[in-house]
């Protein structure tokens, strides 16, 4: 890679990072601003109304991916990548000030769901405009390793926030915690979106989109175009199902899991989260390199067969695991099997798609499976806990995985696709030389 290629996947990146980073602390530090927004009650309740509004945030995603999904096609990635961290920084901002529930009733919670609707705006959109960039920005031959650090770069912002979360509990007390310390990564989060912003304010474009003439068809970015490329648009959501669920079991509710179903403390459970997610994070690009070499097909199977198979296995056990090795080795070898999906999945969708309709292309049904299915996976679990049925979320994890499995085992292979073709209202327009042999049959 060349040394501008390296500077657009950093930016990007860097941007990406403090995305996730504003979206995952309000997961991790759930467990203790949860009852600062509702009456004294029964705290499974009231974690699962602080999820159950962490999910709305998950159906607003749509929406900014149709909105920054079009603004990508038709204004470019950089204009995309430029609001969707405008939007988090204001959501940041919002929680960091939120009132509770003993200074302003439920104001506190309508602020709170504000929030989380610009987070999901901006989520909607980033995944897309960073999934779209990092793949165009790199040379045929890496995008796979390209890619990976779409979630390189998410983990990193999660891991920021566990480490933050590590150092909090370390230097204040429980009740401060709960009383105000959940606020300080709010604002450390709306001060590295306000960075980031001028960061991507002087970051290029890219070429594949530059060049093309794709920046005046007068169609690109639009509903009627998505249509016209409709099976690869229910190829994403169909690939995404069961990635996104185990994503999300396996990183935002592991610490809850840890702490609420198998004992540990909270501390501990972090700290197995914290380290788990640090290899996870190390092995994304050995896993996109791979790709480039042997095919995307081959991984995303390897992550549905494992995932099918071994989230109830892995889920038992990680319940009476009792201690810190042997629930960071569960957890590791999870997270190792997901790596199959994580790693690539940015660039197999953005394979998908012809220029003018790949940033919606990857948005809108990407961000719709994420929430019909990940932005419920907490709720879904936390509801099997309060129906004193738990072991039924480890089956619905698998039974999500093993639909996403006929799916990988029935496409086409995507590596060698030439992302330099322009999309038109006509799908057989559009469609590269290579598209009948290389999407869904």
């Amino acid at each position: 890679m060349g040394r501008e290629q390296w500077k657009k996947i950093w930016v990007g990146s860097a941007g990406n990072m403090v995305e996730w980073f504003d979206w995952f602390v309000y997961a991790t530090f759930a467990v203790y601003f949860a009852d600062a927004f509702f009456p004294e009650g029964n705290e499974t309740a009231n974690l699962m109304n602080t999820m159950g509004i962490f999910a709305v945030g998950f159906f607003m995603r749509p929406v900014g991916g149709w909105l920054l999904g079009r603004i990508g096609d038709r204004k470019g990635r950089k204009a995309a990548l430029t609001l969707t961290v405008t939007l988090m920084s204001a959501s940041a901002i919002l929680i960091a000030v939120a009132p509770t529930y003993g200074v302003a009733g439920y104001g506190g919670v309508a602020v709170l769901l504000v929030a989380r609707l610009l987070q999901g705006l901006s989520v909607g959109g980033e995944y897309a405009a960073s999934a779209t960039y990092l793949t165009e920005a790199s040379a045929p031959e890496k995008r796979g390793f390209a890619s990976s650090f779409q979630y390189v770069s998410m983990t990193a912002g999660q891991l920021v926030g566990l480490g933050l979360l590590i150092i909090l509990q370390r230097t204040l007390s429980e009740d401060a915690l709960h009383s105000w310390g959940w606020r300080i990564p709010f604002v450390v989060g709306a001060l590295g979106a306000a960075i980031v912003f001028y960061l991507r304010r002087s970051m290029l474009e890219t070429e594949v989109y530059a060049e093309s003439d794709a920046a005046t068809d007068a169609s690109r970015g639009t509903l009627k175009m998505l249509w016209a490329h409709r099976r690869e648009a229910f190829l994403v959501m169909a690939l995404t199902m069961g990635g996104t669920v185990a994503y999300y079991t396996y990183t935002t509710y592991l610490t809850k899991f840890l702490s609420k179903s198998a004992g540990m403390e909270k501390q501990t459970a972090t700290l197995v989260s914290f380290c788990a997610l640090f290899v996870f994070m190390c092995i994304q690009p050995l896993a996109g390199m791979l790709s480039d070499r042997i095919g995307r097909r081959p991984l995303l199977i390897t992550f549905a067969v494992g995932s099918t198979f071994l989230t109830v296995p892995i889920m038992t056990m990680l319940k009476h695991a009792g201690t810190f090795w042997p629930a960071f080795g569960l957890a590791l070898l999870a997270l190792v099997v997901v790596t199959g999906y994580t790693s690539i999945n940015a660039c197999v969708k953005a394979e998908l798609f012809p220029t003018g309709i790949r940033a919606l292309g990857v948005a809108l049904p990407y961000a719709i499976a994420n929430a019909l299915f990940g932005g419920t996976a907490e709720y879904v679990a936390l509801w099997f806990k309060k129906a004193d049925m738990e072991s039924g979320f480890y089956w619905y994890v698998a039974g999500c995985a093993a639909v996403s499995l006929i799916v990988y085992l029935t496409m086409r292979e995507t590596r060698d696709i030439d992302l330099n073709r322009v999309g038109s209202t006509d799908a057989k327009e559009s469609a590269p030389v290579r598209s009948t042999s290389q999407l869904a049959s």
